[in-house]
């Protein structure tokens, strides 16, 4: 994830990062500054050609439309951040439940071999679930004709989780803890196993194929258009106008894009890895 100051307004505006869209939308955008040129030329000096009146008329769709996909586009912004979200709160939940495990941990053992157990495998399942996450086959676990057990994938998380249970009822059978306490253990690693269930259900869930189709569909007829109405308006300077238009709605879509999977390698994906780092140190520290 990338670290920047927020109120540094002008490093924003001045300063295009590789993760920026402008460079992804470089090639396509000067497509159509071409072909927008070229739309603008043949309107203004052969205007005789074209009936300006309904032409011209085609503002009013733009207008309608406009609305249309501004909507579509918050829509698709905000249901992206939600997913964003969501899986950073399931990994501060992750980070709580780790601390919470060694901390109860530290005060029931007294085996120096038992904590040193604890001590490795605990920060173990939070560096197991980054590269599980990572795993682009995880993605696919919904797909049709797709069976990663045929190509031998063992659910790594579950092994780390079934690896602490057992344990935790080896110290239960060796009356190293009590009953009441086996209960206490048990809910904290149930809640491991809760988190990597929703981190998968957004990994192997994306935005329906359907909707994501349409809006792309939608922004490339929209700027396709817009040459026709304004050319007569705005004459040669219609190329930069639908570039720049262009580059506005494309970039949401992008945006959106990137974020709504937040546990990939993209530069605004969540940071899991460094996330995973610091449980490991904060259980060190209890165990």
């Amino acid at each position: 994830m990338i670290s920047y100051n927020t109120k540094d307004w002008f490093t924003f505006i001045f300063r295009f990062h590789k993760a920026d869209t402008f460079r992804k939308l470089l090639p396509i955008m000067l497509a159509i500054g071409f072909y927008a040129g070229l739309s603008g030329y043949l309107e203004v000096e052969h205007g005789e050609l074209f009936n300006s009146n309904y032409i011209k008329n085609i503002t009013i769709m733009h207008q309608m439309l406009g609305f249309v996909i501004s909507l579509l586009l918050v829509f698709r912004t905000n249901t992206a951040y939600d997913r964003w979200w969501e899986g950073r709160k399931l990994w501060g939940g992750l980070v709580n439940s780790s601390r919470n495990l060694a901390l109860k941990l530290s005060a029931m053992l007294h085996d120096d071999n038992d904590r040193k157990y604890f001590r490795e495998i605990i920060p173990g399942y939070a560096s197991i679930l980054h590269k599980h996450l990572n795993d682009s086959d995880t993605a696919k676990q919904l797909f049709e004709g797709v069976d990663l057990e045929i190509d031998h994938h063992k659910h790594r998380p579950n092994q780390v989780a079934l690896m602490l249970f057992q344990k935790i009822n080896n110290l239960y059978d060796a009356k190293k803890i009590t009953g009441d306490q086996l209960i206490i253990l048990n809910a904290e690693i149930q809640s491991f196993t809760d988190i990597c269930g929703a981190c998968e259900r957004i990994k192997n869930t994306p935005i329906p194929y359907s909707y994501s189709a349409f809006i792309k569909k939608f922004i490339f007829f929209y700027v396709m258009t817009l040459p026709f109405g304004y050319a007569f308006s705005l004459g040669y300077y219609t190329a930069p106008v639908v570039v720049f238009i262009f580059y506005v709605l494309a970039s949401l879509e992008l945006i959106a894009e990137e974020i709504e999977d937040p546990f990939g390698s993209d530069e605004n994906d969540l940071p899991t890895l460094k996330i995973a780092e610091n449980i490991k140190k904060h259980v060190e520290e209890l165990l």
